[in-house]
């Protein structure tokens, strides 16, 4: 064994003596790429660990997760987006869109009473909205509805179609679940026929909360509600898989509890729903809109 490396070693100091490279330089090199593969492979450990839960995870938000981790390693923010650029991890926004409103009805409908409305503490507004989250051939529907100030998911339900009812028992959750009962509470969704059905306004009236709609058709009226959607969807491929109605329901309350409870947000300067939920004190990140204006729209 020995006489087989004392064979390569002279093998190699004569490879190295033609192409004109120091054997030390090479040693040096071959160990330092060694070591940086290695850095990298405890890198995408750590980033497939937390993409577990949440599949889709952008690079910021893994990077202020696993900062503490990152910074054992010598890694830093620009260092981590290079590996996973590296290891194609970088995620790719994706769009989509499934009309789910129909405004043609004979209900009321109410003015947009936030748009100019800043917001400064949970249970302020909520704003609500239907997702599809099916296929042509098993069809269903997610109804949230969201707080606006700490983006948290406070009610939800998903069915098999656009009846008043799934948005019904979604604002039964979040009136179940709200906090704060004695503050005033506006409820803000698009003008679609389930908001604006009687039994739908007659449950917001009977709980003193005031309705405000959206009054052009245009999704960054109700930007928050929309960007909720997106995050389940596209970070959390709640709409991916194609199971019964019984299994969704279970992956889609699993998504939204570990949105609820893990995710951070830049608007919450890095909260998560649930922990920005319980406060009053910080400011959310907004910026205005260039499409809509005086129209506030929520950075997530």
């Amino acid at each position: 064994m020995d006489q087989y490396r004392e064979q390569a070693k002279e093998t190699l100091v004569s490879t190295c003596g033609l192409l004109g490279v120091n054997r030390q330089v090479y040693y040096r090199t071959k160990k330092s790429r060694l070591r940086k593969q290695n850095l990298a492979q405890q890198v995408i450990n750590l980033v497939r660990e937390l993409r577990i839960r949440m599949p889709r995870l952008g690079t910021r938000k893994l990077y202020y997760l696993l900062e503490d981790k990152l910074k054992k390693l010598k890694v830093g923010r620009d260092k981590l987006f290079r590996i996973l650029k590296a290891n194609h991890l970088l995620i790719i926004p994706k769009k989509s869109y499934h009309i789910t409103t129909d405004s043609h009805h004979r209900f009321r409908k109410h003015k947009n009473i936030v748009c100019n409305l800043k917001i400064t503490k949970p249970e302020q507004v909520w704003v609500s909205d239907i997702t599809y989250v099916g296929r042509r051939e098993n069809p269903s529907y997610l109804a949230l509805i969201t707080d606006a100030y700490s983006k948290k998911i406070v009610g939800f339900n998903v069915s098999n179609s656009l009846s008043v009812q799934g948005s019904l028992k979604a604002l039964y959750m979040a009136l179940k679940n709200r906090y704060y009962k004695e503050q005033p509470l506006i409820h803000h969704s698009d003008r679609g026929l389930q908001y604006c059905s009687n039994d739908y306004q007659e449950l917001l009236d009977k709980n003193g909360i005031k309705a405000s709609m959206t009054e052009k058709y245009d999704p960054y009226e109700n930007a928050v509600a929309e960007r909720i959607n997106g995050i389940l969807k596209q970070e959390f491929n709640i709409a991916k898989y194609e199971v019964n109605l019984k299994i969704k329901k279970q992956i889609i309350n699993e998504s939204i509890k570990i949105y609820n409870q893990e995710r951070p947000h830049l608007s919450n300067h890095m909260l998560t729903p649930n922990q920005m939920h319980k406060q009053s004190k910080i400011e959310m990140k907004t910026y205005k809109s260039k499409k809509l204006n005086n129209q506030v729209i929520v950075q997530l």
